[in-house]
């Protein structure tokens, strides 16, 4: 197999070292990455200047664009030939319920969706961020599973993996995104030159943690699995909306 490795913390993030490590003893690897931490850059393409493709002295290339602007110029640009599988991470902190609209994670895995590819987004979930090991256990998995047993169509998977030693783990489950409260407001503050400037608040509480979410599932010590579809259409408004369009009328 071969596997192309991305993620949206930039080539020099612990957790991609860790994951490619883990990874290429079961299978080809090409890590594309960003030059820098891009995070919540979500699926982002940059379409004003050109990219630049570069090698790190550890053999990881990395691209002055975005986590998406990286699998699409490998995919479509670079690699001579289609990877097997794409996989993204892994992620310093979780990317979970409508975190998975900004991340930048997620968005390198959906990029390899939208061109056909089975991917994988790997988050690990907590704050002391000690355990990248555990993740990349988890994620080396995964990929034996799929080259024992491919699938009609490509996957695009949210994987969250608790911050605690693999043996702590209590297995793995398959999830529904939760869901958070608005975001904190934004906070005012003064730079040295006096300027007013923003800074983006916090998220959310967590508003639905409920069982079967990915949320309920990591706060039980369990790995969570939630497989991602790309059709934004809320098909149960459809009928609402032809109706106040042809009241307008």
């Amino acid at each position: 197999m071969r596997i192309l490795i991305s993620n949206d913390d930039g080539y020099f993030a612990p957790g991609l070292a860790c994951l490619a490590e883990a990874i290429s003893a079961v299978a080809d690897v090409v890590v594309v990455a960003p030059e820098r931490d891009r995070s919540g850059a979500s699926n982002s393409l940059t379409l004003d200047r050109p990219l630049s493709l570069r090698r790190a002295a550890n053999g990881f290339y990395y691209v002055n664009g975005t986590p998406t602007d990286c699998v699409h110029l490998a995919v479509t640009g670079m690699l001579d030939t289609q990877p097997d599988m794409v996989i993204s991470g892994i992620n310093s902190g979780a990317n979970m319920g409508d975190d998975t609209i900004y991340s930048g994670t997620v968005a390198a895995a959906t990029e390899g969706f939208l061109l056909g590819i089975p991917s994988i987004a790997v988050s690990l979930a907590g704050k002391e961020l000690a355990h990248y090991a555990t993740a990349a256990r988890v994620a080396t998995g995964l990929v034996r599973r799929f080259e024992a047993r491919t699938h009609t169509h490509p996957w695009l998977l949210n994987v969250n993996v608790p911050d605690i030693p693999y043996e702590q783990l209590q297995g793995m489950e398959v999830t529904r995104l939760g869901k958070r409260h608005k975001a904190e407001p934004v906070v005012k503050s003064s730079n040295p030159s006096g300027e007013t400037v923003y800074w983006v608040g916090a998220a959310g509480k967590v508003q639905d943690a409920g069982e079967g979410t990915d949320f309920f599932a990591l706060s039980n010590q369990r790995v969570s699995l939630t497989p991602l579809q790309i059709d934004l259409t809320q098909y149960s408004q459809l009928d609402a909306v032809r109706g106040w369009l042809g009241s307008v009328a």
